[in-house]
């Protein structure tokens, strides 16, 4: 009985030591995956990093370090050359200085923008109107969005969209920008008012609206049940580098510099040129 207790003893030491020795083996190969990812990515965003960092004779031209997500807008723009690039705005932009808006990171030229007009059934942006007239000035493919409050009454909220969103021609089609879930309701209650928004849009407008989401939400409750509708999505995740085949923009990234506008903006892609843009603008 002792040499068989021995025998186990030893066996479990030694087990030990080679669990601790295949874990030390995992670790290191998470390690070198972890620097190889690190370097590849480096690599692969090297456009992006010599915009912001360039040197001359071993003398740095850029006296700040830019954020990572700069990097990646350069790199995304720099991916869809020929596609028509645009912003969206608000009010918590504050006063924009619509003269100087023109370019995306004083490169890449702003041909369209998105701008928030209302909320739920009885709030109008306080920027809306100022922009929408500033935004046709500047000679900008303009569109108007509605932010979607799912506990509120949906024909309310379209008829309140529709008083304050006169649309002329080579406007962009209406927006519903919807994002969150009801508390009070169901989805498929929410699914019910969103399409009769959608239609009461529709018929006053005589164009079909474009729904605005996250990709999430628009996998998870939208993509089935809404099929027949065109989809501005929002993703800016780092992986995501090309716009979707069956998306008509992608905004991917909310923070961008413009000059004119002091706060950061989001940004989005078209998926097309200008002139398939002007294609889908109101009669």
């Amino acid at each position: 009985m002792k040499k068989t207790q021995r025998s186990k003893a030893t066996y479990t030491r030694n087990s030990k030591k080679k669990n601790s020795s295949f874990s030390l083996f995992i670790k290191r190969m998470l390690l070198l995956l972890f620097l190889a990812c690190f370097f590849t990515a480096l690599y692969h965003y090297r456009d992006g990093l010599a915009y912001y960092f360039s040197f001359t004779a071993g003398t740095k031209v850029e006296t700040e370090a830019k954020r990572i997500s700069d990097v990646r807008n350069i790199q995304v723009i720099e991916n869809h050359k020929g596609k028509a690039l645009g912003i969206d705005v608000s009010e918590f932009q504050e006063k924009i200085k619509w003269n100087l808006v023109k370019t995306v990171e004083e490169e890449y030229p702003i041909q369209y923008v998105f701008i928030r007009a209302t909320a739920g059934y009885d709030r109008l942006d306080r920027q809306f109107k100022r922009n929408w007239i500033a935004a046709k000035e500047q000679k900008l493919i303009r569109g108007a969005y509605h932010y979607y409050r799912p506990n509120e009454n949906s024909i309310q909220q379209a008829d309140f969209f529709i008083k304050n969103v006169h649309l002329e021609k080579g406007d962009l089609p209406p927006v519903l920008d919807i994002e969150k879930l009801p508390k009070t309701q169901s989805i498929d209650s929410l699914k019910v008012g969103l399409h009769r928004w959608l239609n009461r849009v529709e018929a006053h407008y005589k164009v079909r609206p474009i729904i605005y989401s996250g990709e999430s939400y628009y996998d998870d409750f939208l993509k089935e049940e809404f099929s027949e509708y065109l989809f501005w999505i929002a993703n800016y995740n780092f992986y995501r580098e090309k716009i979707h085949p069956n998306w008509l923009f992608w905004q991917f990234t909310e923070k961008a510099a413009v000059n004119g506008i002091v706060r950061t903006v989001d940004v989005n892609i078209y998926n097309g040129d200008l002139q398939q843009l002007q294609f889908i603008t109101v009669d």
